[in-house]
């Protein structure tokens, strides 16, 4: 087991409803803030981060001596390891923004604007663990949507060993299903897959598998499944292009996807409409000097439009669609480790701790003290400023 260290966590963007912790609402943070945990007797340990709420999973702060790890999320801050759920009774979870509310005795929580799911310790010795739904706007009081049991039996290993152990959700913990903000919220996963990650976009899913490899299904329109179709796929299909690259993460944003190998390759593709995929968008080009508008294909399948009235007089290729996997560089070389994305913005950390993000920007998400939107990946300085790092077990989530 890793020595236990703690790291601080840090919020931006926007704030309208208080969903960072306080901060307060009918805010905008363009710069990273460091969060303030709901009580001195309180360690968050996960995030999970809606549009108009945020979900923390917290757990009491061990005595004196014990350092607790934080799971770095929503914006983390530098840490060197991410802690698992609160083991046994399990910490609890509170809500912030637009919904508000807390409950005792939970092992996680994912939050959608649909949704509210969290894992709890089942009511007696040996009950296992219950999975439960909720409507955002019900406080957590009353009786959940819809409830489910998961026997503690199914999160031991799966048939892979340790190599099959879970993600968090929407994930279960048995790898064998997940959670949809959709009915019906169960949804079962074919046994063969061996999931260990799954994300969620407004459309689509991603699952990466114990041996590395990506599955992506649901809507297609936008190229999100990475298949070269603008096709919807109704099961989980495997991404050829990536076969024989062994893959390390997975992270889907509203309409666009991103997968991180183990050597630190990002591979992303999708909608670009606003300049989430690190390509030249037309949103974020200089005004004043369109004249005139084309479009038509690459080769690989990508959309592309060319408008005129470049630096040179000639047409600028800005790409709309990237419906198969694109690799992607970052400045000066550098290997990512971790990645997320939220519905129009992308977010990835380095090996050496640094933080890049870049796509839609007009509530100061992307942390670089303004509201403007990048179609290339951009360091967050504050975090240089302060000589923080992210460590490798850093996860960003919006």
């Amino acid at each position: 087991m890793a020595e236990e260290r703690r790291g601080a966590w840090f919020g931006f963007g926007f704030c309208g409803f208080g969903q960072a912790l306080g901060s307060g609402r009918g805010r905008q943070v363009h710069s990273p803030e460091p969060l303030r945990a709901p009580g001195a007797g309180l360690d968050v340990c996960r995030v999970s981060a809606s549009w108009s709420y945020t979900a923390f999973v917290t757990r009491e702060r061990p005595p004196s001596g014990a350092i607790p790890t934080p799971a770095l999320g929503a914006c983390p801050a530098p840490s060197p390891a991410s802690s698992p759920p609160p083991a046994g009774g399990g910490g609890q979870v509170e809500l912030s923004g637009f919904a508000v509310g807390a409950v005792g005795g939970c092992r996680d929580a994912w939050a959608s604007e649909e949704l509210l799911v969290v894992l709890r310790a089942g009511p007696g010795p040996g009950a296992g663990t219950e999975l439960q739904a909720w409507a955002p706007g019900s406080a957590l009081r009353g009786e959940p949507l819809w409830a489910q049991t998961v026997p503690e039996a199914e999160r031991e290993d799966g048939p892979g060993g340790d190599e099959t152990q879970a993600g968090p959700l929407p994930l279960l913990p048995c790898a064998r299903a997940y959670v949809s903000p959709r009915p019906p919220f169960y949804r079962p996963l074919a046994p063969t897959l061996r999931a260990r990650r799954l994300e969620l976009g407004a459309e689509h899913a991603l699952l990466l598998d114990a041996a590395g490899q990506v599955f992506s299904w649901g809507g297609g329109r936008h190229g999100q499944l990475g298949h070269g179709t603008l096709e919807a796929e109704p099961e989980p299909r495997l991404l050829q292009a990536l076969q024989g690259l062994t893959m390390a993460e997975v992270a889907a944003g509203g309409w666009h996807s991103l997968c991180v190998s183990e050597a630190g390759d990002i591979y992303i593709w999708g909608w670009n409409e606003s300049g989430q995929l690190a390509l030249p968008t037309k949103s974020v080009a200089e005004d004043g000097k369109t004249t005139s508008e084309a479009s038509g294909l690459n080769e690989d399948g990508s959309e592309v439009k060319r408008v005129a009235g470049g630096e040179d007089g000639a047409p600028t290729p800005f790409i709309a669609v990237q419906p198969f996997p694109a690799l992607l560089d970052l400045p000066l070389g550098s290997d990512a480790v971790k990645a997320s994305c939220g519905s129009r913005h992308t977010a990835v950390v380095t090996r050496t701790g640094e933080l890049y993000t870049w796509g839609w920007g007009k509530y100061g998400q992307l942390g670089h003290k303004d509201t403007t939107s990048l179609d290339r990946p951009c360091r967050v300085k504050y975090f240089v400023d302060k000589q923080l790092q992210f460590y490798l077990s850093a996860q960003i989530l919006f």
